[in-house]
């Protein structure tokens, strides 16, 4: 069984609240009670949780993160700016998921209280707003990433996605491509609204296949399309490995890309340059985006005042050879 705060207060005759003060070397517990209760940790071998290291400074020096799965083929990139960030800052990271959606963080909110952590940041709330927003009521400092601002009780960090499917639509306009297939993730995540909304506003279309962001998906969008006897000359898939299942699936169909069907993505993960042909997508500032994400909530764990407007961060068009520009 493992060894409490409790444990030890109880072996040292002395209160929880002492040996937290113990812990971080309280400058207003007499040396003798001190060596007492050191004493104890040692012979009970207690390993202090960052909770119990927190409780006299009201601290853990810790940052929680929630996300909605761990892989999503850009998480990678995010989590390396929040971790590089916090980590320099001297604190640590603690990381949930929410694979089941809101019974995920419903469970996360039970069984983590906020003394775990200092703040948290969250990954594409959705479904899962209403939980995060009674924690943060309750006092838990929130940042959310890739929030598009809908949401302005909390901080957030976004991303151009209207205007990057509007960049994507003006790019294949002005390479003479006039009868789109979008491609799209599920609709109820407000990415996939913002990217859509833009597209369209430049290049109309009311051939719109949804789905989910897997290459599946791409592969499935142009063989129904094809079964269906849809023209098209261009595809904008709402992620790259939309775009790669979509590439995929026009080789065998022995459609050349891009001579007969051009094809753009979005993300820009490190796969989209070894695709066949290499892929025209609009690039997203993952890892800056958890940077700044991390560096928000740290200021305002200093007691710096949270910006009143979300940080938007632009994306931006990479052309590659499956959508060259005229």
């Amino acid at each position: 069984m493992r060894v409490t705060i409790a444990d030890v207060a109880r072996q040292a005759g002395v209160s929880k609240t002492t040996v937290s003060r113990v812990l971080n070397a309280g400058a207003e517990v007499d040396s003798t009670t001190a060596a007492r209760v050191r004493e104890v940790i040692r012979v009970l071998g207690y390993v202090p949780s960052s909770g119990a290291v927190g409780l006299a400074r009201g601290s853990s020096r810790t940052v929680g993160m929630l996300t909605p799965s761990l892989t999503w083929p850009w998480m990678g990139e995010v989590l390396q700016g929040v971790a590089d960030t916090v980590e320099a800052a001297g604190y640590g990271l603690l990381l949930f998921t929410c694979n089941r959606g809101a019974d995920s963080v419903r469970h996360f909110a039970g069984q983590v209280s906020a003394r775990a952590f200092d703040g948290l940041l969250v990954i594409e709330p959705e479904d899962t707003l209403d939980t995060i927003a009674a924690m943060h009521r309750r006092g838990l400092p929130v940042v959310l990433i890739d929030d598009r601002g809908h949401h302005p009780a909390f901080p957030s960090v976004a991303t151009t996605n209207r205007a990057g499917g509007a960049s994507a639509a003006a790019h294949l306009r002005a390479s003479g491509r006039t009868r789109p297939l979008v491609v799209t993730g599920r609709r109820d995540f407000g990415c996939v609204r913002d990217r859509l909304e833009g597209f369209l506003e430049v290049l109309p279309t009311d051939l719109v296949a949804e789905g989910e962001f897997t290459e599946e998906t791409g592969r499935s969008g142009i063989e129904r399309a094809l079964a269906e006897g849809r023209d098209f000359d261009c595809v904008f898939a709402h992620n790259d490995l939309i775009a790669a299942g979509a590439l995929r699936a026009l080789r065998e169909a022995g459609r050349a890309v891009p001579d007969d069907v051009a094809v753009v993505g979005f993300d820009d993960i490190p796969m989209a340059r070894h695709t066949e042909p290499p892929l025209t997508t609009v690039r997203q500032p993952m890892r800056r985006m958890g940077e700044t994400a991390a560096r928000m909530l740290l200021a305002g764990l200093a007691g710096e005042a949270a910006p009143d407007e979300p940080v938007v961060l632009p994306t931006e068009l990479v052309v590659r050879r499956s959508a060259p520009a005229l």
